[in-house]
């Protein structure tokens, strides 16, 4: 009776071990929106190995969404500022949460004009992206 109580007990505990995905992986919907003065030019973001061309976007302006498998708080993005290209540098997103079924905008800026350095100022969920 003895042996059987265990067995019972480690089933349960095996079987109460076992993760759930409480949030799928994507895909998500993303968008850049430019708030420094400048004109975007080639605008690329990567999210681990994915990478898409936005296309161009003037100051104040967003580009149109485009979708990623899998989008993270941040994202490294790079653009041509007058000829020259700005960076926010490799992104490493290890312990990050995935963003999910959802449309959002990283909102960029020129950090250090010197350095060649963008920053995302905040990522914005901008609404839950709802597949057909």
């Amino acid at each position: 009776m003895k042996k059987l109580f265990y067995l019972v007990l480690i089933a349960v505990a095996v079987v109460s071990c076992k993760k759930t995905e409480f949030e799928p992986k994507g895909p998500t919907d993303v968008r850049v929106r430019n708030i420094s003065d400048q004109t975007f030019n080639e605008l690329i973001v990567k999210i681990d190995d994915e990478v898409d061309t936005l296309g161009n976007i003037t100051a104040g302006n967003a580009s149109e969404y485009h979708r990623f498998e899998t989008a993270y708080p941040y994202a490294e993005i790079s653009a041509r500022i007058n000829g020259i290209l700005f960076s926010t540098g490799p992104v490493d997103n290890t312990y990050s949460h995935y963003m999910g079924l959802m449309k959002i905008t990283y909102v960029v800026y020129i950090k250090n004009w010197d350095s060649k350095i963008l920053e995302i100022d905040e990522t914005i969920l901008d609404e839950a992206l709802v597949l057909k």
